[in-house]
């Protein structure tokens, strides 16, 4: 009987490309994003390759919705061997200029977005003693990026939480992995927020992005799904992908440098 894997933020980049490895592999798809039109696209062709899926909207910021959505999943398969949370939200600016619904936006999706499914799916992991949780987090879940603060919180908070599920539950038969991309080539850019000190600085940021991201030296979400299913397949607890390594290894002998880096990286015409 074919395993099933259930992945948030499925209808693009690095969830989109993991539903389509995995269905590769043989499982049946649960896909979970909030766009159904996406959502019902990307079903259709896992399906013509003769896997099973099924698309289910949800904003994972909502307790409600998540709760509906591991009930819809658990009666349509009976079972969920793989919990990949994927879902989240960049941001860039200088702190200073963040309202706090901006921080609400990025921890309310980054971080809680991640307690709601583990806390929907746990109980069902719980009572079989098995189950994989894959949390995607980020090389700003390892290191901490100025200009990305909000973002770079809600990514150790996931890194710490995802560390200490491990430590507690691979004693009862669940796995826990941390999946930590650096910054990769994906269609991040529709959901980001970009803050400055004035609109001509947010948008001297949006586009820096904008081109990064277009860059053929950046990882791929491709990479990224590979390193996902290596996790699941290989029992992994803790995944820096491709230059990510080089990344956290840099910083760790030189800090400071990084930290400058970074600073002229990011900083754009903030003065402080």
């Amino acid at each position: 009987m074919a395993e099933t894997v259930l992945i948030t933020g499925a209808s693009q980049g690095i969830g989109r490309e993991t539903s389509l490895l995995f269905a590769r592999k043989g499982y049946n798809l649960v896909l979970a994003a909030r766009q159904l039109d996406r959502l019902e696209a990307l079903a259709q062709e896992i399906r013509a390759m003769g896997v099973d899926a099924i698309a289910i909207p949800t904003d994972v910021r909502d307790p409600d919705q998540v709760s509906a959505l591991a009930d819809k999943a658990l009666q349509h398969y009976g079972a969920i061997d793989v919990l990949i949370n994927n879902a989240g939200i960049y941001m860039l600016g200088p702190v200073d200029k963040f309202s706090l619904d901006d921080w609400h936006a990025v921890i309310d999706t980054n971080l809680w977005g991640y307690i709601h499914t583990i806390y929907a799916f746990l109980p069902h992991f719980l009572e079989r003693g098995k189950g994989t949780i894959v949390n995607v987090g980020s090389i700003g879940g390892k290191v901490p990026i100025p200009y990305q603060t909000p973002y770079t919180a809600s990514k150790y908070a996931v890194t710490g939480m995802t560390e200490a599920l491990h430590a507690e539950l691979e004693a009862k038969g669940i796995r826990v992995c941390g999946i930590h991309p650096n910054f990769i080539k994906t269609d991040l850019m529709e959901r980001a927020i970009f803050r400055g000190k004035d609109e001509q600085d947010a948008q001297q940021r949006h586009d820096f992005v904008a081109n990064a991201v277009k860059s053929p030296l950046l990882e791929t979400p491709e990479q990224v799904a590979n390193a996902i299913w290596d996790a699941v397949k290989h029992h992994k607890s803790d995944v820096l992908v491709g230059s990510a390594t080089i990344s956290k290894t840099a910083y760790n002998f030189f800090p400071g440098l990084m930290q400058w880096v970074f600073r002229r990286t990011f900083a754009m015409r903030d003065s402080s």
